[in-house]
């Protein structure tokens, strides 16, 4: 059910810190911030001791009580000691606050909040405040020592936590809704299409009313090229249909070798902020945008 299934397997193999990216399904209650399927990203860290505490030469600071505890606090697991657990979450807090803000920047809202996972002990979630609401984008916790014995590893410590991508992608981009990600509506995936890590792209909230699709294709007048059409047609389409056209995206190019005919194919995406369009309605904008393109460039239609 989630990616922490793959940390015993990766710690045996002798990894003492990796990431591992996956798909999660779970029964979780659908709503804006909650969806059943989502994808995570989890990471862990080990440390020896002298790694932990970065000691200098004589010094021997232990990670492990000499006698366990009975039982354990809500502090610490019954091995840990108290400055074992002290330097791993003050490690893993920065790291995860470094990330934040790289991510969303040092000036977005952020804070702790103890949490249960199954896997570490204690545990936190590191929640940021989006839409005036505060959000959950991470969990993690300092990791439970008998997973790591039970995968051989016996004199180290360490952390892990797990990122929700959808939640990270809701608050980089300004999606509302996390359902979007599942929505197969080309007026939500057109607006990432292309787009880089990199690039600075803020979602444009769409039309809960249906898309209505239509096809246009024509030949091109002789001795016109590709290149030289692709501008006009779209500007033309814009202009004759409004604020109907949501998208417009050329899908098929080609040149008839017998005919010596070039032909070009786009597809126009019509849509309405205020009631759900009939095919019937949408046909005379389209005609009325084929005549145009008759009369300006010389098409014919196919």
């Amino acid at each position: 059910a989630h990616t922490s299934a793959h940390q015993h397997h990766l710690m045996a193999r002798g990894l003492d810190n990796f990431l591992v990216v996956g798909d999660v399904y779970r029964r979780d209650e659908i709503d804006a911030t909650h969806y059943p399927c989502f994808h995570q990203m989890e990471a862990v860290r080990l440390y020896t001791p002298d790694e932990l505490y970065q000691t200098r030469a004589g010094e021997d600071l232990a990670v492990f009580q000499a006698v366990p505890d009975p039982e354990r606090s809500k502090e610490k697991q019954e091995r840990h000691t108290v400055d074992a657990v002290k330097a791993l979450e003050i490690r893993l807090k920065s790291t995860l606050e470094d990330l934040s803000d790289t991510l969303f920047g040092t000036e977005c809202e952020k804070r702790w909040v103890d949490a249960y996972f199954p896997f570490t002990h204690p545990s936190y979630e590191l929640e940021v405040k989006y839409e005036g609401k505060w959000l959950e984008v991470l969990g993690c916790g300092i990791m439970e020592q008998k997973l790591l014995e039970s995968a051989g590893v016996t004199d180290k410590v360490g952390w892990a936590f797990g990122i929700g991508l959808e939640r990270i992608a809701m608050v980089l981009y300004g999606v509302p809704d996390i359902r979007l990600f599942w929505s197969r509506d080309s007026g939500f995936l057109s607006q990432f299409e292309g787009a880089k890590p990199e690039d600075d792209v803020k979602y444009r909230a769409i039309s809960a009313h249906p898309q209505v699709l239509f096809d246009v294709s024509f030949w091109l007048p002789d001795g016109v090229g590709f290149d030289d059409m692709r501008a006009d047609v779209c500007d033309v389409i814009r202009g004759t249909g409004g604020e109907l056209i949501e998208q417009v995206k050329l899908t098929d190019e080609f040149v008839n070798a017998k005919k010596g005919r070039k032909s070009q194919t786009y597809r126009v995406v019509y849509r309405s902020n205020e009631k759900a369009l009939a095919k019937e309605e949408v046909n005379v904008v389209h005609k009325a945008i084929e005549r145009e393109l008759v009369e300006k460039f010389g098409v014919s239609m196919r």
